[in-house]
């Protein structure tokens, strides 16, 4: 048996074309939202803790411009205001009491992603060196990626996070195809200017301990995970 396809609503709360098309891939239809909120401004040493800390500022940034647009009238309200500014979902669940009561639900998902290199960590390159700089680095060497997810259910506030890291080595990146990286732009907008399903950089991939959409910025199987606990 199956549940009512519209069971809860779902925002997605990043403006990251990655992180769409694999919400998009896992059968879900959504409502876009984003933060904008001061990422320099939020700093911790654990990349693991930076990204946590990262997705719920940027929850709680979107659940109060949601609150502000859609109901001046009392912060009691505003939880159920937010349920109708989502878009119904296709993923069909397993029947079962949770998801028979989550009916008017909807849910918000944020994430955040930094690629740690030799110890450091790396967010959005701020200039085209700094970018090549990166790429230069994972030439025959190894990254990892760290991506959070946040799931807040706006009817109850149930929240519940986790992160995920996959660790990829690389053959010799050669410099042409750094610059044509650099050329093209995408780079400068991710985290550590890393895109391993780009297909200049493919296949300099030497090997992923992990999977792929970990590394596009929104794990899968933790996601559906975090979706379910808050039902």
């Amino acid at each position: 048996m199956e549940a009512d396809s519209t069971a809860f609503k779902l925002i997605l709360g990043s403006s990251s074309i990655a992180r769409r098309k694999i919400l998009a891939e896992m059968g879900y239809e959504f409502t876009l939202m984003s933060a904008d909120i001061d990422e320099k401004g939020i700093r911790k040493d654990k990349p693991e803790e930076l990204v946590m800390a990262l997705a719920e500022a940027k929850a709680d940034a979107i659940i109060s411009k949601v609150q502000t647009q859609n109901n001046p009238g009392g912060p009691e309200q505003n939880i159920l205001v937010a349920a109708d500014t989502a878009g119904a979902i296709s993923q069909k669940l397993p029947t079962s009491d949770c998801v028979k009561d989550a009916v008017g639900t909807a849910l918000l998902i944020t994430a955040d992603q930094v690629v740690v290199y030799q110890g450091a960590i790396r967010e959005k390159p701020s200039s085209k060196e700094e970018a090549r700089g990166f790429l230069k680095g994972y030439s025959s060497g190894q990254a990892a990626t760290v991506s959070s997810v946040l799931v807040t259910n706006l009817k109850t506030g149930k929240r519940r996070g986790g992160w995920d890291r996959v660790e990829i080595n690389f053959h010799e990146i050669p410099d042409e195809t750094i610059e044509k990286l650099i050329e093209e732009g995408n780079v400068l907008y991710v985290a550590g200017a890393l895109i391993i399903e780009h297909p200049l950089i493919l296949p300099f991939v030497k090997g992923v301990v992990g999977t792929t959409d970990s590394v596009m910025g929104l794990p899968k199987a933790l996601t559906e995970k975090l979706i379910k606990e808050v039902l």
